[in-house]
């Protein structure tokens, strides 16, 4: 399969036409969106949700979040909306949250990983809801990388991955948060997080009141527990190199990472901080700037790979805020592989 690459340069490119035409016609196309590129198809049909899984390499039982252009949309997918969620909406779309209500009759049990519920979100990415309005359905867009590897944050990020294996890439340019969208589950009570992002707990319980945060957040998925939210398996965001996330002062894990290094080790670490490392590094932001590093923190695991690292020590980030998100992505990479020295 030959994968067309639309260059696109804003919501008002004809090209945006001919990459709808592709999802119109049953094809898969992969998207910008503000949190990292998505790989678009038919929501409503659950043949191009099949392609989808194939060509990510993806377990069906790893439910899909479906993309809309408009709140109009919304209500046709689930079973009603009730006033927390429209809260929610007014709040924070268009933006990086996902919501879970139950779904309709017309969402297909591969889009929701044969769960009762459906994910929905409203991207504020300007190109990714005029190609949702021109292809005409809304659409089912799981991370455009292959399964289990960094998710893509640019274009040249989803050709490494699926080149060949999907109909058309548009390159809108770089992604601006830098990790996929925050999911709430409004079909439990209290509302659940299930997967940490841009928009905080702080920022939910501001509209929502009392929220919990799912353990899977924090540690592994319980054994035979099915996943209710993308993100929430084992291992994830993986790049091919073994991490190691290191819990210590800077001084402490210096030492520990010269001590334990190999000759392909490298160092994953804040900015700044390169000129005191014994290794190569990659850095991944700025110490205490959390939105810095959920931005760079995916281009990162994937420079790992791109310099041949075997065993990687990272430094561990703060986990509040929007650092809770670039922790749970750090530790899911690294198969919850930590040390606390």
């Amino acid at each position: 399969m030959e994968t067309k690459i639309f260059k696109v340069d804003s919501a008002e490119s004809p090209l945006i036409r001919e990459a709808a035409d592709i999802l119109k016609s049953g094809g898969i196309v992969a998207i910008p969106t503000e949190t990292v590129y998505g790989l678009a198809g038919n929501a409503l049909d659950s043949s191009v949700t099949q392609k989808i899984y194939k060509a990510k390499g993806r377990p069906s039982d790893n439910p899909l979040i479906v993309h809309i252009s408009e709140f109009s949309q919304w209500a046709p997918l689930v079973k009603s909306i009730p006033e927390t969620a429209k809260a929610l909406a007014d709040k924070f779309w268009p933006g990086p949250l996902t919501v879970i209500l139950p779904k309709s009759d017309i969402i297909p049990d591969e889009v929701s990983g044969g769960l009762d519920t459906v994910a929905v979100r409203m991207p504020s990415d300007e190109i990714a809801r005029k190609i949702i309005t021109e292809a005409g359905v809304p659409l089912a867009a799981p991370s455009a990388n292959t399964s289990g590897r960094p998710s893509p944050t640019s274009a040249r990020h989803v050709i490494e991955d699926l080149s060949g294996r999907i109909d058309a890439v548009v390159d809108g340019g770089d992604c601006d948060v830098g990790v996929e969208s925050t999911v709430i589950s409004l079909a439990v009570s209290p509302p659940r997080l299930l997967r940490p992002g841009g928009i905080t707990p702080g920022m939910l319980t501001e509209v929502l009141g009392e929220i919990e945060i799912d353990d899977a957040v924090y540690n592994r998925l319980a054994e035979g527990q099915q996943a209710a939210s993308p993100g929430m398996k084992y291992k994830h965001y993986s790049p091919k190199a073994q991490i190691v996330l290191i819990k210590s002062d800077l001084d402490t894990f210096i030492a520990y990472a010269k001590e334990n290094a190999t000759e392909s080790s490298a160092v994953l670490c804040f900015e700044g901080e390169e000129k005191d490392m014994p290794l190569r590094t990659v850095t991944y932001g700025k110490k205490d700037d959390a939105l810095s590093q959920a931005k760079h923190i995916f281009d990162a695991l994937r420079k790992l790979d791109e310099i041949g690292a075997d065993k990687v020590f990272a430094r561990y980030p703060k986990s509040d805020g929007v650092g809770l998100a670039v922790f749970n992505r750090l530790i899911r990479a690294a198969g919850f592989n930590e040390i606390e020295l």
